[in-house]
């Protein structure tokens, strides 16, 4: 009988004993580690690009902070050039219930934080989330077991919230383009060419000479930008470049607010007088071209000149928007998409002239007084953008 007992008594010390391996085995999630002495490890995954500019100014905290914290495992992961990141990062989202974050990404404790600005900002908010989530699982209040949860997107001056699947970049994109497209030298020239055209009572070749300038205006505007484009693209993330444009695109503002109250004294971004007459001749050969392809030549040639003059008159939009598409972290074809979305957006206004005045067959100038509305609503809004660009970019 004691043999029993005795039996008995080893079997449940070994069950007690086996009960406390079991407790005692690792646990591995994608958001916490337990080591086999149960400490607690949280899992930071740090995603980034090559070529994200603000991955590169985030690298310098994260590697600090991986050394504040002794219970913080980094792992980073570069994704534009590592398809095994790439996909990670994909699973990981997709964990969070979403799979369209963008770089640079702070994934850990199921939330996510998008975006970085600097140490004071995203840092601090870094920081904080941390530390939270090691208190809660200190008191074991947390349970790290991968549901999903809502990201945060980090806010960021003129681009509000850094949630790229969002429609803030194309709502800005269309702001500024629309706001661009009331270009007072633009409507000049145009309503200029159609008022003459309006004397043949011909509709279609003021059609086929209106599309053809309205084309090649926004074809033009998109060359132009696309040279803002890669150059800031090729300079890469250099605050005094952003500087140097913010200091351009504030300028540019204040000469054509000084054009509301001041019209053409000084200097101004208008078509000067003496262009004028050059234009003209060149709209009254349109009228006697004696042949299609000559029609298409001459108001090819029309539509470069006059947007010569026409990027005087509102070059700092581009510049700034071109300068602030490049803060963000896209693919190459992504910015051009911008760009087609902007010149299409900035031609709308100049279609719609042409078709009304092919319709009415109407005849209309642009009116001083319409020119300087139009310039000071364009410099108040490019001052904007100049201060925002040169103290919140």
């Amino acid at each position: 009988m004691l043999s029993w007992i005795k039996t008995f008594a080893f079997l449940v010390f070994l069950f007690f004993l086996t009960s406390g391996g079991v407790n005692a085995e690792p646990v591995d999630t994608p958001w916490l580690r337990i080591t086999s002495e149960g400490e607690k490890i949280i899992r930071f995954h740090f995603f980034w690009s090559k070529t994200c500019p603000h991955c590169q100014r985030a690298k310098p905290f994260v590697s600090k902070l991986s050394q504040s914290f002794s219970w913080l495992e980094l792992n980073s992961y570069e994704i534009s050039e590592n398809p095994e990141s790439a996909a990670l990062f994909k699973t990981l989202s997709e964990k969070m219930g979403d799979s369209n974050f963008a770089v640079p990404a702070f994934l850990f404790c199921e939330e996510a934080v998008i975006g970085y600005l600097d140490e004071k900002t995203t840092g601090a908010l870094l920081r904080d989330k941390l530390l939270s989530c090691r208190a809660s699982l200190v008191e074991g209040d947390k349970e790290v077991s991968g549901q999903p949860a809502k990201a945060e997107k980090f806010s960021l001056p003129i681009l509000g919230e850094l949630d790229y699947k969002s429609r803030s970049l194309p709502a800005f994109t269309i702001i500024i383009a629309g706001l661009d497209a009331f270009n007072p030298c633009a409507f000049f020239v145009l309503l200029l060419m159609l008022s003459l055209l309006v004397n043949a009572k011909d509709r279609k070749r003021m059609l086929w000479i209106g599309g053809i300038f309205v084309f090649f205006s926004g074809f033009i505007y998109f060359i132009f930008m696309a040279a803002w484009l890669n150059l800031f693209l090729y300079i890469g993330e250099i605050r005094a470049i952003t500087i140097v444009a913010a200091i351009i695109a504030i300028g540019v503002s204040f000469i054509n607010i000084k054009d509301y109250f001041m019209f053409k004294k000084g200097i101004s971004l208008s078509i000067p007088d003496s262009a004028k007459p050059g234009l003209y001749e060149r709209i009254r050969g349109l009228m006697n071209a004696s042949s299609m392809p000559a029609m298409i030549a001459g108001t090819i040639m029309l539509a470069i000149v006059a947007n010569s003059y026409e990027l005087l008159c509102t070059a700092g939009f581009p510049m700034v928007f071109t300068r602030l598409l490049t803060l963000h972290d896209l693919p190459g074809w992504g910015y051009y998409l911008y760009l087609v979305l902007y010149n299409i957006i900035y031609v709308i206004p100049l279609v719609v002239i042409v078709l009304i005045f092919t319709k009415t067959l109407g005849s209309r100038k642009l009116s001083e007084k319409e020119g300087r509305v139009l310039k000071l609503v364009s410099g108040l809004m490019m001052l904007e953008l100049g201060l925002l660009l040169l103290f919140a970019p």
